[in-house]
């Protein structure tokens, strides 16, 4: 099958109906990743179909419509786009502001926004440390989402200091999420946060274990957190 059919059959599959206007922002913006990635370090994933199951309806497991329409979505630490650029081609309707430390990806990142059309993307150049004490982004978002960047006590301390008290952080995870879970009950409470569901999700033709872990916002983050860059990798909460 071609990327388009894969992607089309794929999303079927985990219940997301893509228009033909959807599959063609898709398919271009795997046809920029492909062409950007020889030059650039973006993705070890380079197989057209499997692309357009383990980037981008990958990235579509998080999406609930209650939480992400007409809201505001950061995607800490996008590297290539992952899973911020997917949900908003599905859902245009939501505010996304997409973060990483690394200026040349997000020069490709603005460069896809532009070419497919995409308004209410912003694109931020920041450690994820730095942004969360960003008085311009702290508390200043209904969602917080981020795909295998750290292990989930790290990745609690980057991500729950830009959420609002009622909004939510979505960690999407591989097969050893359960452990990352048991290790990060007192980092996402001392930040402010909840577990309140690991949910596990299968993408269409693969067997591998993954799961969307939910952290509601319960509280303020602590004045403290997040700690100067590489403090949360050295010592975990």
């Amino acid at each position: 099958m071609s990327y388009r059919e894969t992607l089309k059959a794929a999303g079927n599959a985990a219940g997301f109906t893509l228009s033909e206007k959807q599959l063609d922002q898709f398919t271009r913006y795997a046809e920029m990743l492909l062409e950007t990635n020889k030059s650039l370090n973006l993705t070890a994933i380079t197989d057209p179909e499997e692309v357009a199951v383990k980037h981008m309806v990958d990235s579509l497991l998080v999406y609930d419509p209650e939480r992400f329409h007409n809201h505001t979505i950061v995607d800490v630490g996008t590297g290539a786009g992952f899973p911020g650029l997917p949900l908003k081609i599905y859902d245009p309707g939501m505010r996304v502001t997409l973060i990483d430390s690394l200026r040349k990806r997000l020069n490709f990142l603005e460069q896809v926004v532009k070419d497919l059309g995409l308004g209410q993307v912003r694109c931020t150049h920041a450690r994820a440390e730095d942004a969360g004490k960003d008085p311009a982004l702290r508390e200043k978002f209904d969602v917080a989402v981020a795909r295998a960047v750290a292990a989930l006590p790290v990745l609690a301390e980057y991500c729950l200091p830009l959420v609002r008290v009622g909004g939510l952080f979505y960690a999407m995870k591989g097969s050893h999420y359960q452990e990352e879970v048991d290790a990060a009950h007192h980092a996402v409470e001392v930040l402010g946060g909840k577990i309140t569901e690991v949910r596990p999700v299968q993408l269409p033709g693969l067997t591998d274990q993954r799961a969307i872990i939910t952290i509601e916002k319960v509280r303020p983050t602590p004045k403290q957190y997040p700690r100067k860059a590489g403090t949360a990798v050295k010592k975990p909460l």
